[in-house]
C-alpha cells in the first residue's frame, strides 16, 4: 500500500502515514513503548478517509485475507482460522491488584463470572508473547470515538494492532481517524494494544490466510489504568477492542465511578401510530434474539420499530426465560429479575453440549469488575439526585407445550408485546398482578388477527417449577457471589419465595 505522508522516523520509527509530532505526547509516548516492545517494521496513523479504507482493503485481498463477493456492493468475505472464531472467555481475564474487585469469592469452584489475573501474572504472560511480536508488519494507530465525536457522552480510545482487517473493521464500528485525535486533544484515552502474534518471516503457513496464534491467546483488561492487552486472535470481541472489551468490560468500570451504566443491551425506538416514540433497553442473553428483535418488523399496522443498537446501551437516567411477558414491581425487584438470568450457553462459553448458564443481565462474560458490587451500582441508580428510572420487563419468547411447539410466534408479532409495554410506560392500567410480577390484563394483548393463542398456558405459572427455580437462584447466589450479594437482592429472592408459596 503505496504511504500519503512520509514524516520524518522519530526515536528510529519508519511513520509510513502521518506525523508522530502532531499527537498529543500522551498518545505519542503510548505508541513509542509500544513501538520499542513489539518492533513493527513501520507505522501507519489512520486518517479514517475513503482513499485508506479502499487501500487497507486492497491490501488485504492482496494477500488473500478477503475476497470480493460480487453480488452486492462493497460486500467481502473472510474466512479465518478455524482456531480462531469465537470470543475465548477462558483467556479473557481482568487485571486488579485484589481477586475481589474482579470477582466474588465462589464457594465451590472456579468462578463463572468471570476471570481474574494477578498483576505479576499479566506480567509475565505479556512479557512471553509481546517482544517483537509485530516484526516485519506494520502497526496501524486507529484513533475511535465510542459515540458521536465530541458528545459528552462519548469516550475516546487509542488501538494500536497489526492487522488490517481491524482497521477496517473498525472503521465500520466506531467514529474513526483525524477527526477523533482532534477531539481528543491532551484528554485521556483508553490504550489498547493488539497483535495477531505473528511475526514475519513466518515459522509455518497460515490457515486461509488469516493469521492467529491460537495457543497464546490472550485478552487482558487493566481497569485501574484504562488499559486493553490482546494477543493471539484476529476474530471480531477478541481484536476489535472498542467492542466488548472496551464499551463493556473497561466502561461498566468507568460507569460505575462515574453514576452511569454500561450494558450487554440493544437499543430500539418504538413509534406507535400517533407518532408518539419510546425508547426500549433489552438485554438478551447471546443466541436468543437480540439482533432478531432489534431488527424487528412489527406486524401491528401503524407501528414503526428503529434499530439505534444491536448489541450495547450506555445509559443515564439523569432526566434528559417463564410467562411471555411481565413487568417488575419496582426498581429492587427489576435489578432481582436482571441477576436471575438464566440461558443456554454459547459456543464462547467452551462448553460441549447444551448447558443452561446463569448470565445475569446478559453480562456476565462481560463484567468488568465484581458482580455483587455491579448489583450494587444498579440498585444505587434508585437514590441519585434527579434520576428518572425506566421501567424493567421480562419476556420469554421460547415457551412451548406439551408437544414442544413453541406457544408464540416471535418475530414480528413481538411487537404485540412491546405495543403492552409502550402502554404501561405511558400508566395506561393495563396490568394484574401475578406472583412474578405485572401481567397483561384479561384482553389488554393485543392478538387480533392470531389465531389458536392459548393465553392461558403462556401466562400460566407452575408452583413446582417455580420452587425448583428459586432454589437454583439460591445455590447460584450463595455459590457465586456469596457475601458479595446485596441485602435487597437476597430479600427479593425470599419475597418471591413466600409469593410462589401462595399459589
Amino acid at each position: 500500500m503505496a504511504p500519503q505522508v512520509q514524516s520524518q522516523p522519530l526515536l528510529g520509527l519508519n511513520v509510513i502515514k502521518g506525523d508522530l509530532n502532531d499527537l498529543s505526547p500522551a498518545v505519542r509516548d503510548f505508541v513509542e513503548e509500544s513501538a520499542k516492545l513489539c518492533q513493527p517494521a513501520s507505522i501507519h496513523i489512520c486518517d479514517g478517509s475513503e482513499e485508506e479504507n479502499r487501500q487497507i482493503l486492497s491490501l488485504m485481498e492482496e494477500q488473500g485475507m478477503i475476497k470480493r463477493l460480487h453480488k452486492y456492493q462493497n460486500c467481502w468475505l473472510a474466512r479465518t482460522d478455524p482456531r480462531d472464531v469465537a470470543r475465548v472467555e477462558s483467556k479473557t481475564v481482568i487485571v486488579t491488584p485484589e481477586q475481589r474487585e474482579t470477582i466474588p469469592m465462589a464457594k465451590n469452584g472456579e468462578s463463572q463470572l468471570g476471570r481474574w489475573l494477578s498483576e505479576k501474572e499479566f506480567e509475565k504472560a505479556s512479557n512471553t508473547r509481546f517482544p517483537e511480536c509485530m516484526k516485519g508488519r506494520t502497526m496501524y494507530l486507529i484513533p475511535f470515538s465510542m459515540g458521536p465525536v465530541g458528545s459528552p457522552l462519548s469516550r475516546i480510545g487509542v488501538q494500536l494492532t497489526d492487522s488490517p482487517y481491524v482497521v477496517a473493521s473498525m472503521r465500520i464500528m466506531t467514529r474513526m481517524g483525524t477527526a477523533v485525535l482532534e477531539a481528543l486533544g491532551e484528554g485521556q484515552f483508553v490504550k489498547c494494544l493488539h497483535s495477531v502474534g505473528c511475526p514475519l518471516p513466518l515459522k509455518k503457513p497460515l490457515v486461509n490466510n488469516w493469521p492467529c496464534n491460537p495457543e497464546l491467546i490472550l485478552v487482558a483488561h487493566i481497569p485501574q489504568r484504562k488499559e486493553i492487552v490482546s494477543f493471539g486472535s484476529g476474530y471480531g470481541g477478541n481484536s476489535l477492542l472498542g467492542k466488548k472489551c472496551f464499551a463493556l468490560r473497561i466502561a461498566s468500570r468507568m460507569a460505575k465511578d462515574e453514576g452511569w451504566l454500561a450494558e450487554h443491551m440493544l437499543i430500539l425506538r418504538v413509534t406507535n401510530p400517533q407518532g408518539q416514540k419510546k425508547y426500549m433497553a433489552a438485554a438478551f442473553p447471546s443466541a436468543c434474539g437480540k439482533t432478531n428483535m432489534a431488527m424487528m418488523r412489527p406486524a401491528l399496522p401503524g407501528w414503526r420499530v428503529q434499530c439505534v443498537g444491536d448489541d450495547i446501551a450506555w445509559m443515564r437516567f439523569d432526566g434528559q426465560g417463564v410467562p411471555l411477558v411481565y413487568e417488575a414491581f419496582d426498581w429492587q425487584h427489576g435489578v432481582f429479575i436482571g441477576a436471575s438470568m438464566r440461558s443456554e450457553a454459547t459456543a464462547a462459553a467452551e462448553h460441549k453440549g447444551k448447558v443452561i448458564m446463569h448470565d445475569p443481565f446478559a453480562m456476565r462474560p462481560f463484567f468488568g469488575y465484581n458482580f455483587g458490587r455491579y448489583l450494587s451500582h444498579w440498585l444505587s441508580m434508585e437514590h441519585r439526585p434527579n434520576s428518572r428510572l425506566p421501567k424493567i420487563f421480562h419476556v420469554n419468547w421460547f415457551r412451548k407445550d406439551q408437544k414442544n411447539n413453541f406457544l408464540w410466534p416471535g418475530f414480528g408479532e413481538n411487537s404485540r408485546v412491546l405495543e403492552w409495554m409502550f402502554r404501561r410506560i405511558k400508566g395506561e392500567d393495563c396490568a394484574k398482578l401475578s406472583p412474578l410480577g405485572l401481567i397483561p390484563a384479561d384482553g389488554a394483548l393485543n392478538l387480533q388477527g392470531l389465531s389458536n393463542m392459548d393465553t392461558d398456558q403462556l401466562f400460566s405459572i407452575e408452583r413446582q417449577f417455580w420452587e425448583a427455580e428459586i432454589n437454583e437462584i439460591r445455590k447460584y447466589f450463595e455459590e457465586q457471589v456469596s457475601n458479595d450479594l446485596p441485602s435487597d437482592v437476597a430479600n427479593q429472592l425470599l419475597q418471591l419465595e413466600q409469593r410462589i408459596r401462595l399459589l
